[in-house]
Parts: structure tokens; sequence; C-alpha cells
């Protein structure tokens, strides 16, 4: 069986596809999400091998999320929009597929052939943007989304990796690595990545140092990453 999400803001959008699907026989529908960030989560947790995803929707696009993937574990995508031009112009040869709204019971089936024939992993990265605004996040049963510049550092420990701004701290399943790529952030620690602005102070210590932040919180900095903070900050 073949394993999907369907990501779209619209309920009946989604129940119509997953009707369409079931009938396909060697698909799965094992989850349907309103948006982006309930998306990441499901991904991150079921490991489907294929998403519908909507291209236009609140807060975070289609795109976007794309682009908060790890590249090297993510699922087929394909996009699902009422906009033809836009689909065309700006994914057919970097998406595994597009579909056009109303979902057509025939084009559908040529993308499901489509991926019967090919199950490897498609690089999506070409058409994802290069830089992250927004970071998808959670805090118990809340879903938030934190913007890049407020974000003074971002850690990670057992609980996972934990996002801190001025005033609150909440979770992501972004990767330290990604974050790194897609953000600012820059890397102080080997489980630590500090906003470059958040820098008030930096305090040398015997075994490396701690960056001191707004909100007045402090951050360890490891012998291994001082020299090119300090040097990134101006200082010899």
């Amino acid at each position: 069986m073949i394993s999907c999400l369907i990501v779209d803001d619209e309920p009946f959008a989604r129940e119509e596809l997953a009707d369409i699907l079931e009938a396909a026989g060697d698909i799965q529908v094992i989850g349907q999400c309103s948006n982006a960030v309930e998306a990441l989560q499901a991904i991150h947790k079921q490991k489907p091998d294929l998403v519908f995803l909507d291209i236009q929707m609140p807060r975070i696009t289609g795109m976007e999320m794309i682009a908060m993937l790890d590249p090297d574990n993510m699922p087929r995508v394909v996009f699902v929009t009422a906009y033809d031009e836009y689909a065309i112009k700006a994914f057919e040869n970097h998406a595994f597929d597009y579909l056009l709204k109303p979902v057509d019971e025939q084009r559908l089936a040529k993308t499901l052939d489509k991926l019967r024939k090919d199950l490897r992993p498609k690089d999506m990265t070409v058409i994802a943007p290069d830089s992250l605004e927004i970071l998808p996040c959670y805090s118990g049963n809340r879903l938030k989304v934190v913007p890049v510049k407020d974000v003074e550092f971002v850690f990670s420990d057992l609980g996972g990796i934990h996002v801190a701004t001025a005033t609150s701290q909440v979770h992501t399943q972004m990767t330290l690595k990604l974050l790194e790529e897609k953000t600012p952030l820059v890397r102080c620690h080997r489980q630590y990545l500090i906003m470059p602005s958040a820098i008030r102070e930096i305090v040398l210590l015997d075994t490396g140092a701690e960056v001191i932040t707004p909100s007045g919180a402090k951050v360890p900095v490891s012998r291994r990453y001082l020299k090119s903070l300090k040097q990134m900050l101006g200082f010899q």
C-alpha cells in the first residue's frame, strides 16, 4: 500500500480527494490536515510516501511548507491548486506532479500510475525558498507560528528542538541543520543556534563563552565556534 497525506484548508476538497484515492485500491489515506503546521507534524510522525499539498493556504503556503521539510527524507509531493498557470509555471519541471481543482479522476489516475513506476523520493529543494521567515511550532495542544526575527536562540535536548524568543519557549519538529541552512541563526554550540541580532554581550569563560540575549538568557558557546562567532561580530 502507498500511504498518503492530504493537506488542504478546505474540508470538502480533502474529503472529495480522499474518496477518489480510496477507490484506487492501493492508496491508503493515513491522515488529513487543514494547515501546514499540522501537516509537518503528521509527516514527521507518520512518514507518508506521498503528500497531496494545496498551494494557497493561510499563514504558511504549500511552497513555504516544502522549505520546512528535510530534503533527504521528504515524501513525494503532488501539488493541488485551483490556479493552473501558477502551478504549471512554477512546478511543472520540479514537483512530482500537480493537479487542478476540482480534481479530475482520469488525471489523478495518471498521477498514481506515474507514482507506482517511480517510488524514488524527489528533490524539492530546487523550488523551495532559500530562507524561512516563519517557523511552525507547538506548545502542548497549541500550534504556533513564530516569526524568525523574534527568535533569540534554538537548542536541542532529549525533549526535542526548542525555539526561544524573549517571551516564550516552544517546540518545533524542524532540525537544527535545516534551521541553520534556512534562517539567519548561526551555530554557537553543538546543540545551540543563536540569532546574531540577539547577541548583547559575550562573556568569555575558561571552557568557551556564553552569550547574553536581550531577555537575559545565557546561551553557551563552545570553543569550536567561539572564534567564528567573534569574527562574524567584528572582533579579532
